[in-house]
């Protein structure tokens, strides 16, 4: 590869065989590392990774456990130990960077995947942490403004306009209706939206896709995206075509239910 890197169409693969891990992890973790202080050091730790195994299982990967412990004093109320569950089965992926000159370089290959969900320990606290985000993305900021000139000019046809309108009783039946194009809905922040879910379901155990659409005003695809990952679908019995949580996710409903 050239090493003349001033021209934006090299990528550099020198780091291409490099294995790194892909983690998913809460929406308060993230903000709380994207929030971090440009002042803290670089080779300061955000998080140590402890692994657990058991001796007499060696050659067992089940046997591996993963945690992760968060460093610093500057994450507050936010739990500090995490469970990582790990995963092989994924699409191969590679990590880029771009930088500011526009340099494109290839980071590395993803060699294991992992589910970062706070530890059983933490569970009531991450709950609670859930519940008052809930709450704050529930209230509406809606405002009224007032129009000055209250004599409906606005309304009014513009010119050119008038010769359209037809005010023939025979018009009116030949007339087409119009057919109701389906209303735009803005996404909310994906951590967001599943903190409201989690609340749908604890107020009831299954709901309807079109239900779940009328109650957070969500598009019906992105809703999909989530139910795939939060719950299971019912294809028979007396809830069929509905969704409920997964195990693992309505025991941490019902925990915090409890409280």
């Amino acid at each position: 590869m050239d090493e003349d890197h001033s021209n934006g169409g090299f990528l550099d693969t020198g780091k291409a065989d490099k294995s790194v891990w892909l983690m998913k992890c809460p929406v308060v973790v993230a903000k709380s590392w994207k929030n971090r202080p440009a002042s803290s050091s670089d080779s300061q730790p955000l998080a140590k990774v402890v692994l657990s195994l058991d001796p007499l299982k060696a050659d067992d990967p089940s046997s591996l456990e993963f945690t992760m412990e968060m460093a610093g004093s500057e994450m507050g109320s936010i739990p500090k130990s995490y469970s990582l569950n790990m995963s092989k089965d994924f699409v191969p992926m590679c990590i880029f960077s771009e930088a500011s000159q526009g340099k494109v370089a290839m980071e590395g290959k993803v060699e294991h995947k992992f589910d970062m969900k706070p530890h059983e320990e933490n569970l009531e606290e991450y709950g609670r942490l859930c519940r008052e985000r809930t709450n704050k993305s529930m209230i509406k900021n809606r405002q009224i403004q007032v129009i000055d000139n209250d004599r409906g000019v606005h309304m009014r046809p513009m010119p050119g306009m008038v010769g359209l309108i037809s005010s023939n009783a025979k018009d009116k039946k030949k007339a087409q209706p119009v057919k109701q194009t389906e209303v735009k809905r803005t996404r909310r922040d994906r951590g967001e939206l599943e903190d409201i879910m989690f609340k749908l379901f604890e107020r009831q155990p299954n709901w309807a896709l079109k239900q779940l659409v009328q109650e957070t005003d969500q598009p019906a695809q992105f809703l999909k995206e989530i139910l795939n990952e939060l719950c299971v679908y019912n294809k028979r019995g007396t809830n069929q075509g509905t969704y409920e949580l997964k195990p693992e996710y309505k025991k941490s409903v019902e925990d915090t239910a409890d409280e």
